[in-house]
């Protein structure tokens, strides 16, 4: 179901704001007020700051106070897309000089707790309704698949119009700036945009054709409206989604027709990436977002490589000639260097994880004299962690001489420490992986289902997963 706009919704997020107005805001004395204040409550907390970025470069960082709230007073930032981080969440948040931004929220329900009140609240209020509108749409959107692709296609229309209306509610009621409506309507349409970049695929899993549905011209009639060199929206994830989805069909299709012979096309993961960073390379002209679209292709070509390859060199070499940014090319090369050092055979990397007694613990110490699986879950993903942890549950009893071991990433040490007990895992089995980053790239950790067979410190098979390896 679509989230449903009510004016009554601000008229609570307010309320729930003004408890915290005397003690954060401004004192209204002349000169007392910062450009942009941004401050609030966070209840049940799982870091003691809260981090404030622009794009991907850092702003500041506020530590709680004893009552589990932060201020930031920010002078001459530049109006646009900001995002606040408290570990391992974070969230939107449109910044523009002269706002007063109070939130509230429970990291129990992150998102669906966030509220904002104060100047500046109702553009980052309806982003946040966006941003759950949109996920809760997700599962009525993919049974839409199936349909063919005018009655698709007005599917989504009416999911749109909903939205589109309650965009013309919220400009009607307050006065916004054209970078601020932009940004709302970016929120609709890319969404709109990427579904429809992605039925082609879609439509012919769900229906088992062997060929692509042929699709009108009007279909894609969007296409002649984009701007692919929006850097105000290069961080934002309805745009940037949209444009990875797109660059991939446009690849694919591009080579459907154009590559190999009549009887199959050239589709190898080589082939298809580099078709991508042609495309990027061709019609990105904006080098902040060309480069994070460099990275992303790059990123995704090699976490589903398995092997060290003379490929691998020379898309690598590829995507080196195109990026700009050195600590792109540095965080490749080291994803690469990841994937030789995970090959059969091979020691595990040096990588040292959290145990229950917050200590550092290398994976070649837990392995040591042992046949070890490790495994992955997140606090986030609530279905995958019940389905891996019956799984492992299953696993153990059919492989009592195998020692099975979760890595819990993107979450929180407490919050890690609460689940532990809540669902009375083994604690001597389970480890914190308290940076995600770094656990990723040792261990090319592409899907939460991955697991990582080892016996007595040494590589067994590093690429694959708890249903297909055993």
């Amino acid at each position: 179901m679509l989230v449903k706009y009510d004016r009554s919704l601000y008229m609570i997020r307010f309320l729930l704001g003004l408890s915290l107005v005397s003690i954060l805001s401004c004192t209204g004395r002349s000169g007392d007020c910062p450009t942009v204040f941004f401050g609030g409550e966070i209840v049940n907390p799982t870091s003691d700051y809260v981090v404030l970025y622009r794009n991907d470069s850092y702003i500041d960082s506020v530590q709680l106070d004893d009552n589990n709230r932060f201020a930031f007073k920010l002078g001459g930032i530049e109006e646009g897309l900001y995002h606040f981080d408290h570990s391992p969440e974070q969230q939107y948040l449109y910044l523009q000089e002269g706002d007063s931004i109070l939130i509230r929220l429970n990291t129990m329900e992150f998102d669906e707790s966030l509220v904002f009140s104060g100047r500046g609240s109702d553009i980052n209020n309806f982003l946040v309704e966006m941003f759950l509108a949109n996920e809760r749409d997700e599962h009525l959107v993919y049974s839409y698949y199936k349909l063919p692709p005018e009655d698709f296609a007005r599917k989504l229309d009416s999911i749109k119009n909903i939205k589109i209306n309650m965009l013309q509610d919220l400009t009607a009621d307050n006065t916004l700036s054209d970078k601020v409506v932009e940004m709302a309507e970016a929120s609709i349409h890319y969404t709109d945009f990427l579904h429809k970049e992605t039925y082609p695929f879609y439509h012919k899993k769900k229906t088992g054709n062997e060929v692509f549905e042929q699709l009108s011209d009007s279909f894609y009639d969007y296409r002649a409206t984009l701007d692919l060199n929006n850097r105000e929206l290069a961080y934002f994830r309805p745009y940037f989604d949209f444009l990875k989805y797109h660059f991939g069909n446009l690849s694919y299709m591009t080579c459907q027709v154009g590559c190999g012979t009549n009887e199959k096309p050239a589709m190898g993961r080589l082939h298809f990436n580099k078709h991508k960073l042609k495309l990027v390379d061709s019609l990105v002209k904006e080098q902040e977002l060309r480069d994070i679209l460099f990275r992303n292709i790059a990123m995704d070509y090699l976490l589903k490589e398995h092997n060290a390859s003379q490929e691998c060199q020379i898309f690598i070499d590829k995507f080196r000639k195109l990026s700009s940014n050195e600590d792109h090319k540095a965080e490749i090369n080291h994803l690469y260097e990841g994937i030789q050092n995970l090959q059969p055979e091979k020691e595990l990397p040096n990588l040292q994880i959290v145990n229950i007694d917050n200590e550092r613990v290398s994976l070649k110490d837990i392995s040591k004299n042992k046949k070890t699986v490790f495994y992955f879950w997140t606090a986030s993903q609530k279905g995958h962690f019940k389905n891996i942890t019956k799984r492992v549950a299953k696993l153990q009893e059919e492989y009592p001489d195998h020692h099975f071991v979760g890595i819990n990433v993107k979450t929180s040490h407490t919050q890690w420490m609460n689940m532990l007990e809540e669902y009375n895992l083994d604690k001597s089995k389970q480890f914190h992986g308290d940076d995600f980053r770094e656990v990723q790239t040792a261990l090319i950790l592409d899907d939460l289902y991955k697991c990582v067979i080892a016996e007595d410190t040494v590589v067994v098979d590093a690429f694959t997963n708890l249903y297909a390896a055993f």
